[in-house]
């Protein structure tokens, strides 16, 4: 499932070209998660603005509305002057004076949504629980530690929630923790001031690290100009049981949370 790094990656690797750009045409193929919204033929003539992210939302600005973007667990977006012709598994496409945008998703857990700007009722529900994005100044020390004071589920899955920090998805909760020598299954309110400060500190670094990196590609991630991601040849933890851990030897181990795999080191994440 694409994170926020690989969701931001995207972001950036096509925000630049097709701003100003005009609709000329919509290409909807196979439902996605949910509905477009409108008829596709009422945003031809709209011109894009800007490309925002919010979590895991690609947001599209446009001059008269908005387009709210979801990857899904396998969808990945291309943008280019010109592209093959659709494939089985391409259910959406943008066709502006500077390039065609197409969605790609084998799985159609993807969305893409048509909505009246940040305002609208579905944004809303969608967008405003979410806690603060791990990059940016409202990331806050004080009000993370107060989340996980405020809860007793095992950290990761706090984590994984999205209620005291968003986009810290399944591989880069795995490789925070072990930065900061926490084990997964912690309770969040069991962990002391300097070890939340070391986790609020591994998620910046973790995060801004991979979005570096060009994200994570463990199957078919590529970003909006075709471009895979390198992050999984720096993981610690993820992916690797039974190997040595990079820090101290021991076999890293694997279980599961809440249907998801953790990895850790015994030895370096403490209870």
């Amino acid at each position: 499932m694409p994170e926020l790094p690989e969701v931001e990656v995207t972001r950036r690797s096509f925000a630049d070209q097709i701003s100003g750009a005009h609709i000329n045409s919509v290409f909807l193929g196979k439902p996605l998660r949910w509905p477009l919204g409108v008829e596709p033929q009422s945003l031809i003539g709209r011109r894009v603005l800007q490309v925002r992210r919010r979590g895991k939302y690609l947001l599209v600005d446009l001059d008269r509305g908005m387009l709210m973007l979801h990857l899904g667990m396998s969808g990945s977006l291309r943008f280019a002057g010109e592209l093959p012709p659709l494939g089985t598994h391409d259910h959406f496409e943008l066709r502006t004076d500077k390039g065609l945008l197409r969605l790609h998703d084998p799985r159609r857990f993807g969305a893409v949504l048509a909505v009246t700007g940040d305002d609208d009722p579905l944004a809303v529900k969608l967008l405003a629980k979410l806690g603060p994005e791990p990059l940016e100044d409202d990331f806050e020390l004080p009000a993370f530690m107060r989340g996980l004071k405020a809860s007793r589920l095992p950290v990761k899955q706090l984590l994984l929630s999205g209620k005291i920090v968003v986009g810290v998805g399944n591989i880069y909760a795995s490789e925070v923790l072990l930065l900061s020598g926490i084990r997964p299954t912690t309770a969040s309110n069991k962990i002391g001031p300097l070890r939340a400060r070391r986790l609020f500190l591994a998620i910046r670094e973790v995060l801004a690290r991979a979005v570096e990196s060009g994200g994570t590609t463990l199957r078919d991630f590529s970003a909006a100009d075709g471009m895979a991601g390198h992050f999984q040849l720096e993981a610690n933890v993820y992916g690797r049981e039974g190997l040595p851990c990079k820090v101290c030897g021991t076999a890293i181990k694997q279980l599961r949370q809440g249907q998801r795999s953790s990895f850790f080191c015994a030895q370096c994440q403490k209870p």
